[in-house]
């Protein structure tokens, strides 16, 4: 099934005798019902402005799509859209649709905000095969439920989206990274929340173990960065010798997409924590291989497979999530953290409400 339109999108799911699994572009590895739905039809910006720094697009557009015609205005998304092609070791092109589905958000998260931070409006068929519009081109406080909000990071479990419509920024005229000497995930973390505690807007915080670096993004207008950069090296001095890290893209493309796990054998754990908690959680991890990011709230696990990562960690405050495993791994233990009871009664009541025949990607998300 591959509607070509959003009319077309609803008459098949009005249609619908059982559940489906939703696709776009068949990046994020994410398995489910024999039948696929896929939405990689519906794709184009139907809108954009650069001038009012908005755009609007259907779900299927390819990402690529959308940051040549920013790239040609001198803006970005300024939420990083991860690509895991590399990671997960799959072909097909990462669309906005699904980029907003699972509020996929890279580095800059730190400074700027999530996906659904930059989410105006968007368009999507429910599980009745009605279309359903929420949101608009401007920001703005919405009554009942804010479906702009609740639809990222549903990964479609609630509705279908069709279109969205998106704050955009533009891109920064100067971008410099710095590096500071660490040994271990401690050191790393207070190098890193140092930075982010100062004044001087730091948009990507750090660490991969094998670079034994802290590394810091500034970004913004040339003499800006240049104020802050030496501004913040006089902050960090006292850490070690704080070195300009060179091909600065580089390095953030390969943190955002965690490609020093690409390849490597082993299955790939998401962890969500507070910063300070990051050493003892990795320490108890006994990962093969580590990455921290968002100043140490987010880190990257490589572990052997098969392995009850949430076990291993037993009682913490935050949740892990499976990114790439086996099958039988994911179906075993479960590919995200299982919600308290109130919340997960407050999850399947939403679910209901959006989608009361269980068409769409039934048990992803508990």
């Amino acid at each position: 099934m591959r509607p070509e339109t959003e009319t077309e999108l609803a008459e098949i799911v009005a249609g619908l005798q059982g559940p489906v699994r939703i696709a776009g572009g068949g990046t994020r590895g994410v398995d489910g019902p024999g039948a696929v739905l896929n939405v990689d039809g519906l794709r184009g910006i139907s809108l954009y402005e650069p001038g009012a720094l908005t755009l609007v697009a259907q779900a299927g557009t390819p990402v690529a799509e959308i940051d040549a015609a920013l790239e040609a205005e001198g803006q970005q998304l300024a939420f990083e859209p991860v690509d895991y092609r590399a990671l997960l070791g799959n072909s097909g092109e990462p669309t906005i649709g699904g980029v907003v589905a699972a509020n996929i958000s890279g580095p800059r998260r730190v400074q700027a905000g999530a996906c659904r931070d930059f989410l105006l409006g968007v368009r999507y068929v429910d599980g009745q095969g009605q279309v359903v519009k929420n949101g608009g081109r401007v920001m703005k406080n919405v009554t009942g439920y804010d479906l702009v909000k609740l639809m990222a990071g549903s990964w479609g479990t609630l509705g279908v989206l069709t279109e969205v419509s998106l704050k955009v920024l533009p891109k920064p005229e100067a971008v410099v990274t710095l590096g500071v000497p660490v040994a271990h995930a401690t050191g790393a973390v207070e190098v890193l929340s140092a930075a982010l505690r100062s004044p001087y807007e730091v948009s990507g915080a750090a660490f991969a173990p094998e670079t034994g670096q802290a590394l810091l993004r500034i970004e913004g207008f040339a003499d800006s960065v240049a104020y802050r950069v030496g501004r913040l090296q006089d902050v960090l001095s006292g850490f070690g010798e704080v070195a300009v890290v060179e091909d600065s893209d580089a390095t953030w493309r390969a943190i955002r997409d965690v490609t020093p796990f690409a390849g490597k054998e082993g299955d790939v754990w998401r962890i969500s924590v507070k910063p300070s908690d990051a050493p003892e959680i990795t320490a108890r991890l006994e990962a093969n291989k580590l990455l921290l990011d968002w100043g140490g709230g987010l880190i990257w696990a490589l572990v052997d497979e098969g392995t009850d990562v949430r076990a291993r960690l037993g009682g913490f405050q935050g949740h892990a999530s499976i990114v790439r495993a086996k099958p039988e791994t994911v179906q075993a233990l479960g590919r995200f953290q299982p919600e308290p009871a109130p919340v997960a009664a407050l999850s399947q009541g939403l679910r209901q409400r959006f989608d009361p025949k269980a068409l769409f990607n039934p048990g992803l998300m508990g």
